[in-house]
């Protein structure tokens, strides 16, 4: 009899969703064996050839969706074409392919639609009435789903109290309904540089159940109270009727804070923007008393200009207002699955293991070569991890610690069983703030709902049942998406690089491979690898221990986070790959050392 995991002890592992989708995407090619295709996934090597060969020649250059239809034994794999995607130059087909080749759905059911279409601005009826209270969303510039709105108000002797309302997509989305079969199927939003691929249709995502400003909009609200040391000690779930009375953006709230607001801000300035920063003061300092993992992760942000080409790659700037938000919504998901502990199983925890063991002593043998000691297993807590990037920040190894430690993590995934959250230092936590995006939240609230007797609308004895199965089914979306999610940032990154073959660029190195070196600029973020053949002349030999490459012949070294310089020698936008080699700078020194070559006098024999 095989042994059941235990969630205490043992890494929680996120299932695939469903098997891998069959759809293969690629260029339409005439080859030896007939008519094929040029694959986008650089890592699938199958020949394949298409059909039907009449229709394959009329779209011969074309970005096609093929699905198998044939597979023998001697590896000859027969694909036919279930969708044309367009030309392989267009911008707008960069995020098609991610969309294809990892099956997300991107076409609503028509009963769903028409549940969307049908649905009702709601009454006040038996809601609590929050609409006269100075509620306020704060996103992204371009953002289009409003699904938190904020406020905060001193309490007590130095405390706080705090409102998070949350847009009651339970009230839209009843269990088992054609709205809710499809939302589970997708089990969150995807998230793309030049478009959204919503869990639910925007008669709800874009409006009923998105908090714009100056109208009435249901919601499910989290009443917080903080101590003055910021600790969570009283709370209470209400659904309410509440009025966004300002739609801010990070920047524009984080200008106000810094003395500059504007004329919407600037009304708001005392009574509600400042009040929500000295909520924040407070939690962040209940956080940094709890000791979080603080990794310093700079992102990359893909800029699409009107012609839907690709304007630029810049980094994403990280704003105290993009921190209180995200302090708000940690206080409110902890106060969530505090209500739902141990409620016989309505809750639905969002979970972060410890690192592995394997994991750790891979982290503490790369640390060992900078000089810098990792606790036993044991012993480990996050403020440790966090002690050691303090450290580090600002060196010439702070941003290699930081990548390292990242991968050296668990991955957070859903789980009916809770184990607690590592990296946010925290018991208990579920995702409560985001239902119009995530799935997983709207579990919580209809959780919420029929343990406090909130409406006859909230999690049924069969979704109890399956709560195992859901968890590991919007893992495995959540997974799927975030691969997509990348896959498209490298792509348009890449086609953003396309015409900068043969420049020099300064760079990091980000990994290191017994086959070879990847690259990271520093300019842009773009990552591509530097193949063996591509590293300056010397026999190489690969320490896994100091993640590095040695070469035994002229002494060359090369470490994961070392600065180097690197040529751009391919940008292949059909696959998002990009290939580097390292210039060599004894080579260069030479170069300009190397006389310039005599000219010869010419001769004066005629011919």
């Amino acid at each position: 009899m095989s042994k059941k995991p235990n969630p205490k002890t043992e890494e929680i592992k996120a299932k695939p969703a469903r098997p891998a989708p069959a759809a293969i995407v690629g260029v339409v090619v005439k080859t030896k064996l007939g008519w094929g295709l040029e694959l986008t996934d650089r890592k699938d090597k199958t020949t394949y050839t298409l059909r039907n060969p009449d229709k394959a020649k009329t779209l011969v250059g074309q970005l096609v969706a093929a699905k198998l239809i044939k597979s023998t034994k001697n590896g000859k794999e027969e694909l036919e074409i279930t969708e044309v995607l367009g030309s392989p130059d267009d911008p707008k087909v960069v995020s098609l392919i991610a969309i294809e080749a990892n099956g997300i759905p991107v076409t609503f059911p028509q009963e769903a639609l028409d549940e969307a279409n049908a649905a009702k601005p709601v009454m006040l009826g038996g809601r609590t009435d929050l609409r006269a209270l100075p509620l306020v969303t704060i996103d992204g510039e371009d953002s289009r789903d409003f699904d938190d709105a904020v406020f905060a108000e001193a309490h007590g002797a130095g405390g706080w109290h705090l409102i998070v309302a949350i847009a009651d997509v339970a009230h839209y989305v009843k269990p088992d309904s054609a709205l809710d079969k499809e939302a589970y199927r997708r089990g969150n939003s995807t998230y793309f540089p030049d478009r959204v691929v919503p869990m639910l249709p925007e008669a709800l995502s874009n409006d009923l159940c998105s908090l714009v400003p100056h109208e009435s909009r249901a919601c499910l609200a989290a009443h917080l109270w903080l101590d003055k040391k910021g600790e969570l000690v009283k709370w209470r779930f209400e659904r309410a009727l509440m009025k966004s009375h300002a739609r801010l953006t990070y920047e524009q709230t984080q200008k106000a804070m810094d003395g500059h607001p504007d004329a919407m801000t600037r009304p708001l300035l005392d009574t509600v923007i400042k009040p929500l920063y000295g909520a924040y003061a407070c939690l962040i300092a209940a956080r940094l008393v709890r000791g979080t993992l603080e990794l310093d992760l700079p992102e990359r942000k893909v800029v699409i200009g009107e012609d839907g080409r690709v304007k630029a790659i810049a980094l994403r700037e990280r704003l105290d207002s993009h921190k209180l938000i995200e302090e708000f919504m940690i206080c409110a998901n902890v106060a969530a699955a505090a209500q739902l502990e141990g409620k016989g199983g309505l809750c639905l925890y969002r979970v972060h293991d410890k690192p592995t063991e394997i994991k750790l002593d891979a982290l503490r043998d790369f640390l060992d070569t900078l000089g810098i000691k990792l606790v036993p297993f044991k012993q480990l807590h996050p403020r440790m991890l966090t002690h050691i990037l303090e450290n580090a920040a600002g060196g010439d190894h702070a941003q290699v610690i930081n990548e390292v430690m990242l991968r050296s993590q668990s991955q957070a995934v859903y789980s009916h069983a809770n184990i607690g959250h590592f990296g946010l230092a925290l018991a208990k936590y579920a995702h409560f703030t985001s239902p119009i995006r995530r799935y997983a939240d709207l579990i919580v609230h209809r959780g919420l709902i029929r343990t406090l007797n909130l409406g006859d609308d909230g999690l049924t004895d069969a979704a109890i049942k399956k709560l195992e199965d859901t968890a590991a089914h919007i893992s495995g979306t959540e997974r799927r998406s975030a691969m997509a999610e990348r896959d498209v940032v490298d792509r348009f990154t890449t086609l953003f690089m396309a015409d900068k073959v043969g420049a020099t660029f300064p760079a990091r190195i980000s990994g290191v491979a017994r086959f070879g070196l990847f690259a990271r600029l520093d300019e842009t973020g773009a990552d591509g690898i530097i193949p063996f053949n591509a590293l300056p002349r010397d026999f190489y030999e690969y320490d896994e221990k100091s993640q590095s490459m040695i070469g035994q012949r002229h002494g060359r070294t090369y470490r994961l986070g070392q600065t180097v310089a690197v040529k751009l020698d391919k940008a292949d936008p059909l696959t998002g790959s990009m290939s580097f080699s390292i210039i060599d700078p004894d080579k260069e020194k030479a170069k300009e050392k190397k006389p310039s070559p005599s000219k010869r006098r010419p001769s004066s024999k005629q011919h």
